[in-house]
Formats: structure tokens, C-alpha cells, sequence
């Protein structure tokens, strides 16, 4: 009878969207809503007079009986505007609620408004942690009253040129992150040319001061390293806290892509398991995991067939982990790839975290994982903790900033599939294939990004011996991806990359462990040459500074205010080491000694 009334009823003189709902709901004999009822029993008063075809209608209708059944009747309300939706007037079902179609209209902008002021409120409740901005007030206020009252004009000097530099970053910063790629004239960086410069005019300055030509090269190097000390601070201090401030206003998710995790296992019976069950645990609705053996010799293949059920397992010839991983691709269905490496467990929310990354930019190329050190069982692994701490809150923070963070470590790290293949596949011309892909994706003019919410705990090496193994591998690989993209030097059509990060990686492999080790041969000069009260005192603000520059850190990721106590070991002690090896690859490059493939040995804790 209904049906008969809603079929009969002209388009002109009736909502047919809310007609035509009704009618696939009754023809399916689901049940409907008390408002559609009410609607119903409208209709069904006040339209009878107007249905085209009235003789068929009653043929199937008692009118006198229908109108008996239904009392009072009322017209359904508008649940944004509370008016009554009237016969004729268009409407819309929303979340089982009914609306005006112009009322309906306006509730998009409603909900952002709503949106706005949940983001507003967010700022609002968001508090700025004071101990990171005493910290970061500290070591300024130390910065200019070291400089001025303890070392003098000098040292003014070395930090007027550190303070040209952040200001030309923090300029350079407003630019977008996304390089459209335009040519330029090729030259390198400001920021290179000013650092090689700077002992040229620190020398200068110390001629006209009038020091003898025994005293001139201690203070040039050691000032040159203070230069590059006071840059490094007043740029990556501030970009840090600012970092930290933003990564807590991030949105929530609003979408889920599928993604695809890619676990390339060489040998690592010891330690996949962790991985594997991790992987399963973790809170993301849409992801498949993909395991690919890379020819093991022992047990990996066996324990990974286990959960052949719950994820992919494939295997092939060793190849490499980057044909593992470029064999990964082959099978990975999602929009977005993962990368996790054997030994790392990650967090149960780390995929979520990453995935925010991708929803702020279009052209996000690739989200960097927080990695820690899990097994810190000794100096040596409480060390490599604190550098990777320090490193990542606040060096990569920075460069998070700049959106050209420049290696999305194989430990944990996201990328956008379709980006990811076309930089093309990984390449086996060296051996940290994370750290070249990054730099592709970089040249691309696309943006990389971090998230130290994303957390991955890896094994470190927990000997000497399995420690210089693994920084040989690291060391070396790094020098081979900077000869192979060395044009990024010079060339502005890669924005950040060129005028920021890759001289900044320059400097770091290249330049400061020599600056280090000629630093410390041209210390122990001084000190003999009766210059050691100068010495003692830069040494002392180097220590201070680093110290002050770990708290943040640690403060930074609510990290263990233990691994304070080890700072110093990171500049006496594991910084030599770390120049040693940086210089010995340097030196093995320079010869042409053939780069090979080595690794720590798995624990398993």
C-alpha cells in the first residue's frame, strides 16, 4: 500500500530522494527509522490528492481506512536547523539523521570549523616543557659569555660567523621544503663557502692580533672548530625544541593506506623471531608483512616458515640486501612501503606514527623511524645510545625542518611506493643502501621527514671488536654514496640538499675528523708551548656545551637521565675512535681498497 503511494507520487510534489530511499528499504523488508515512519504517515495524509494516477492507486489503497490509522501526524525536523522539513523541500539522510539538502550544505565547514578550534584548544593545552627551554636559554646565555669574557675578541669572531650562517638557515628555511627543481647557476652552498672560508679570516684576525707564528696555528684550528661548534648549536639547538613543538601538534590519522613491510633477513636466526612478532602486534589495520631470505645458511627460513600463515614468505639466492629488498618490492601490494630490518623491534604504534608523516605533504617521499638501542648492557652500547639520541632529536630535527633529512634508516623507515620506484630500484654500488636511496629521493626535489614517535629498537654491537666491524661498513659506504651524488654539491636544483644537508654530511665525514684529529695533535702543542691555559679553556666549553646538548636530547625523547653520565666518554674516548675510523675510510677510498660487507654478530637479547 505504502509502496503503491510512494511509487505514484510525481517527482514535482515530493522528495524522490528521500522516496526512492524508502522504497529500496521496504522492497528489501529492512526495517526504517520512527522519522520515516512519521514521513510516511505524512505522505500518506497529504499527498493522496496528488498522486498522477489516482483510480490505480485506489484500486490498492482504503483511503478512509488509512487515514483512520494515523493520528496526529507530525512533519520530521531538520537536525541542523530544528524547522520542519516539509513535503516538497529537498532532504538528505546523514548517520541516521535527517536534514535540509542546504542546511546539509554548510555542515563540512561546521565540522572543519569544529576541527579548527579542537586544533586551537590542542595549542592551547599543548605546554611548552620548561626544562627544554631553560636548556636551551642555558646554552646561549654560556655560548656569548664563554665567547666574550673567557676567550675574548677571538671568539667573537668564530661565533659572528657561526651567527652569519644560522641566519642565512633560518632565511633559507622559509622557502618550501618541495624543490620545484629549477636550474640555477651551479656553485657550492654559502654555508660551504663560509666554513671553508672561516680559518682564512680567523688567521687574519689572529695575525693582527699579533700572535707569533708558533702560537697562530694552535688557535686557527681550535677556533675553526669552535666555529663550526657555535653553527652547529644556535642552527639544530632551536630547530630541535621548534621540532618537538610541532611533532605534538601533528593531526591524528585520517586515513589508512595499506602498507607493506619488508623484512630483508640474512643469517639472523637469533633475532627474527622478535622482529616477526612484533611486526604482528602492531596497531595497524591495513598492512601485510613480507619476509625475504637472502640465501641464510642457517635457521631464519625454518623460524620465518612458522608464520608462513600470517605473512609472506619468500626466499631467494644471496644477492645482497638490496636485492632482498628490490625482490621485496616485486610482491609489496601497498601504497606505502616499510622497511624493517632483522634485528629491529618496533613499536606497537610506530606504523600509525609514521603514517602521519605522509598526510601533511603531498610530496613526502619518505618518514624516518626514532631507532634506539635496546641492548645497553655496557659502555660501549650506552654510548652508541646516547648518539643516536643525540643525533636524532637533535641534528635529524633540524634537518626535519628543512624537510631533507638525508638518511631514512634500513632499521625502520616508510616510504611512498610510487616515489620509491621511481628513483629507481636499490643499488648495489654501495654498501649503506639506505643512505643513497634517501639522497635519490632528495635529488628528486621531494621531502623526507622524521617521526621520533615512530620507535624502533635495534642490537647494537656490544664488543669493540663487532663495533669498529659494523662503523668500517657504515663509514666507508657513507664516503662511496658521497662521491656518487657529489654533484648535489653544487647544483641548486636540489634546494635543501645542496645548500644545507649534503654540505653539512661533507662536513661531518670529511672535514671534522680531520679538523678533530689535528685538533687534538695541535692541543697538545699548545700546552707544551705554554699556551695550555687557552686550550684547557675551549676544551671546557666544547665539554659543557656537549653535555648541555645531550641533557636536551634526552629530555627531548624522556629518555634515561642516566646515560647523561656517558657524555663525556663521546668526547673523550668514542670521538677519537669514531675520527679514526671516519679518517682510515677516507684513506681506504683514497687508495681504492675494495669496500666490503661486514656486520656484528647477533646476541639476541
Amino acid at each position: 500500500m505504502i509502496l503503491r503511494i510512494l511509487e505514484c507520487t510525481k517527482k514535482e510534489e515530493g522528495d524522490w530522494g528521500r522516496n526512492n530511499y524508502l522504497l529500496k528499504r521496504l522492497n528489501e523488508n529492512n526495517p526504517i527509522f520512527n522519522s520515516d515512519k512519521k514521513y510516511l504517515e505524512r505522505l500518506l495524509v497529504l499527498e493522496i490528492d496528488t498522486i498522477e494516477d489516482k483510480d490505480q492507486c485506489k484500486k490498492n489503497i482504503d483511503v478512509s481506512k488509512d487515514r483512520s490509522v494515523f493520528l496526529n501526524p507530525s512533519l520530521i525536523k531538520c537536525t541542523q536547523c530544528k524547522n520542519e522539513i516539509k513535503l516538497d523541500e529537498k532532504s538528505t539522510r546523514y548517520e541516521n539523521r535527517w536534514y535540509h539538502s542546504k542546511c546539509f550544505e554548510i555542515i563540512p565547514k561546521i565540522q572543519q570549523t569544529k576541527k579548527d578550534e579542537c586544533v586551537e584548544k590542542k595549542i592551547q593545552k599543548t605546554n611548552i616543557d620548561s626544562v627544554q627551554v631553560l636548556i636551551t636559554v642555558t646554552i646561549f646565555v654560556f655560548l656569548v659569555t664563554s665567547a666574550y669574557f673567557i676567550l675574548g675578541p677571538l671568539s667573537m669572531i668564530a661565533m659572528g660567523i657561526g651567527g652569519s650562517l644560522l641566519i642565512y638557515h633560518l632565511i633559507s628555511a622559509h622557502s618550501k621544503a618541495y624543490s620545484k627543481n629549477k636550474p640555477g647557476s651551479r656553485g657550492p652552498s654559502v654555508f660551504l663557502l663560509f666554513l671553508l672560508a672561516s680559518p682564512f679570516i680567523i688567521g687574519t684576525v689572529i695575525a693582527y692580533e699579533g700572535y707569533s707564528l708558533s702560537e697562530s696555528p694552535v688557535r686557527i684550528i681550535l677556533l675553526w672548530a669552535m666555529t663550526i661548534s657555535f653553527w652547529s648549536t644556535m642552527l639544530f639547538v632551536p630547530m630541535a625544541v621548534f621540532s618537538k613543538h610541532r611533532e605534538e601538534l601533528q593531526p591524528e590519522l585520517q586515513f589508512y593506506p595499506t602498507v607493506s613491510i619488508i623484512i630483508p633477513a640474512y643469517n639472523e636466526e637469533k633475532v627474527i623471531i622478535h622482529t616477526i612478532e612484533a611486526l604482528l602486534e602492531t596497531k595497524y589495520p591495513k598492512k601485510e608483512i613480507i619476509f625475504v631470505d637472502d640465501g641464510s645458511k642457517d635457521r631464519t627460513l625454518d623460524i620465518a616458515m612458522q608464520y608462513k600463515d600470517k605473512i609472506t614468505v619468500l626466499h631467494k639466492e644471496n644477492g645482497g640486501k638490496a636485492s632482498a629488498l628490490n625482490y621485496g618490492l616485486v610482491y609489496a601490494k601497498g601504497e606505502i612501503v616499510v622497511i624493517v630490518d632483522a634485528d629491529t623491534i618496533i613499536g606497537r604504534n610506530s606504523l600509525k606514527e609514521m603514517m602521519k608523516g605522509f598526510q601533511v605533504n603531498e610530496h613526502v617521499a619518505a618518514v624516518a623511524g626514532n631507532i634506539k638501542v635496546r641492548n645497553r648492557v655496557n659502555i660501549i652500547t650506552k654510548c652508541q645510545a646516547l648518539e643516536y639520541i643525540t643525533g636524532i632529536q637533535i641534528v635529524r630535527r633540524a634537518f626535519d625542518i628543512f624537510g631533507s633529512i638525508t638518511i631514512v634508516p634500513g632499521a625502520l623507515g616508510a616510504f611512498k611506493k610510487s616515489f620509491l620506484l621511481e628513483a629507481g630500484a636499490y643499488g648495489k654500488d654501495t654498501i649503506v643502501e639506505d643512505f643513497d636511496q634517501t639522497i635519490k629521493l632528495l635529488k628528486a626535489g621531494l621531502i623526507t621527514q622524521g617521526s621520533t614517535k615512530a620507535t624502533a629498537y635495534t642490537e647494537a654491537p656490544n664488543t669493540l671488536h663487532d663495533f669498529i666491524e659494523q662503523r668500517k661498513r657504515w663509514y666507508r659506504g657513507n664516503i662511496q654514496v658521497l662521491i656518487r651524488h657529489v654533484d648535489a654539491l653544487t647544483n641548486p636544483r636540489y634546494g635543501h640538499l645542496q645548500r644545507l644537508s649534503f654540505p653539512y654530511l661533507m662536513l661531518g665525514m670529511l672535514v671534522t675528523p680531520i679538523i678533530g684529529f689535528v685538533a687534538t695533535i695541535n692541543a697538545i702543542v699548545g700546552i707544551i708551548q705554554g699556551d695550555g691555559w687557552y686550550v684547557l679553556q675551549v676544551m671546557a666549553i666544547f665539554t659543557v656545551v656537549h653535555y648541555l646538548m645531550s641533557a636536551l636530547a634526552i629530555r627531548i625523547d624522556n629518555e634515561d637521565p642516566k646515560l647523561l653520565w656517558h657524555a663525556g666518554f663521546l668526547i673523550f674516548g668514542f670521538k677519537q675512535l669514531v675520527d679514526f675510523l671516519l679518517l682510515k675510510a677516507i684513506i681506504e677510498q683514497i687508495t681504492k681498497k675494495k669496500a666490503t660487507w661486514t656486520s656484528a654478530k647477533r646476541i639476541g637479547i
